[in-house]
């Protein structure tokens, strides 16, 4: 699973860092043009992943997640394959939009893998797994970028789906889903209607707040992505420019790696929710800086910081999901969850560039920043009050008692 991840993150964040140039060169747009339609284009993707993962979610649960892997895979590598052809904005577009009712290989694969783990080691397993995706996403930006300025962006496509093609042939004959009885609670093994699982969810004000902290945190990490190539462009000037995008995106990928697999074992040992409310802290004083960056050594410095601490976020969120939610409908509550991550994805996209465009550069790392220390403060304030004081209440009662 940790080499589909690879494959599948790598290619398509390969394309990630040249689609606003790939538009620009379907003919002679102004910039707030292009910047308005590269938000657009990278959103859409999301609106239709927002809308179909809990649907996978459910079906993944139900019949088993490895066949939606397949399907997945062979539905994104059709879809980037075909991007290569593209030659007009709405083109991208409904591709984009087609690639997003398939999307959600990776979020698909930590559901499988989850549920195939007990509680205790998940922050662990699933910070390894993500490294898988990490790497990919590291690597792919790069030689996305490095590829482009050689062969030109139409044949960085076609050449990219091939790899996707190969997550499903791994997945096929590489992977073996089995039921595994990882707990004693009954709970576990019931079926849950989709009331039901809702009804959990709500229930527990702090996996609630996890759950949509999710779309803030999406919203922060992706306002940058459509444009970054563009402010890179201010920053440095046009010369391989598809290169240092790569770069720049790389170097969060990059802090992810190193730290993703620390943060999840910590969370293990000391809690979920504490570890989240640091990071969320840190990644938003990280993102402030960026808005007075002078040159592209500055900006990768502080991409990579914002990757080390936006790394744990992702495994110590699904490993609290996976404590707080049964078994049989953790692929739902997991499913509800990537839609809300991809909501943000819609939202962040669409922000950056409107902020951009009207306001500059400067003003989307300033209101990242605060959309992130407001996070912090949501989840610490729920934190504190459903789950800090409501044990300090018992074991003083415990004591008094």
């Amino acid at each position: 699973m940790w080499f589909a991840n690879f494959f599948i993150a790598g290619s398509i964040t390969m394309v990630l860092p040249f689609i606003s140039l790939y538009i620009d060169s379907f003919g002679n747009f102004s910039n707030s043009y292009v910047q308005n339609w590269s938000g657009w284009i990278f959103a859409i993707t999301f609106v239709t992943a927002f809308i179909f993962s809990p649907i996978w979610g459910r079906i993944g649960d139900k019949y088993g997640r490895k066949k939606i892997l397949i399907i997945s895979a062979l539905g994104i590598g059709l879809s980037v394959f075909l991007m290569g052809f593209a030659t007009s904005v709405w083109q991208l577009f409904l591709l984009r939009l087609f690639m997003g009712i398939v999307t959600g290989f990776i979020p698909m694969s930590q559901a499988l893998i989850a549920t195939q783990t007990p509680k205790k080691v998940a922050g662990r397993v699933l910070g390894t797994l993500q490294t898988g995706s990490i790497t990919g996403a590291l690597m792919g930006p790069l030689l996305g970028g490095a590829l482009a300025d050689a062969f030109g962006y139409a044949n960085t496509f076609k050449w990219v789906s091939i790899t996707i093609f190969i997550s499903a042939i791994i997945v096929l004959f590489g992977i073996k889903e089995v039921k595994m009885k990882l707990s004693s609670d009954e709970n576990d093994y019931k079926s849950y209607s989709s009331k039901e699982v809702i009804k959990h969810i709500l229930n527990r004000p702090v996996l609630l707040i996890v759950m949509l902290i999710s779309v803030l945190v999406q919203v922060a990490h992706f306002s940058i992505q459509p444009i970054l190539s563009l402010f890179v462009a201010e920053i440095h000037g046009p010369v391989s420019i598809a290169f240092f995008s790569g770069m720049a995106f790389s170097a969060a990928g990059l802090g992810n790696l190193l730290m993703t697999r620390k943060w999840g074992r910590l969370g293990d040992r000391i809690g979920y929710v504490k570890i989240l409310i640091f990071l969320l802290f840190m990644a938003g004083i990280v993102y402030f800086p960026g808005a007075f960056v002078t040159n592209i050594w500055q900006l990768v410095i502080l991409r990579f910081l914002l990757g080390v601490s936006i790394g744990g976020i992702v495994p110590v969120r699904i490993a609290y999901i996976r404590q707080e939610a049964p078994l049989s409908m953790q692929g739902e509550v997991l499913g509800y969850n990537t839609s809300l991550r991809f909501l943000g994805n819609i939202i962040g996209p669409a922000l950056g560039g409107a902020l951009s465009g009207f306001f500059g550069f400067s003003s989307v790392f300033f209101v990242t920043s605060g959309i992130l220390i407001l996070s912090g403060v949501i989840m610490l304030v729920t934190w504190y009050k459903y789950e800090y004081e409501g044990k300090h209440s018992r074991s003083l009662s415990t004591n008094r008692g």
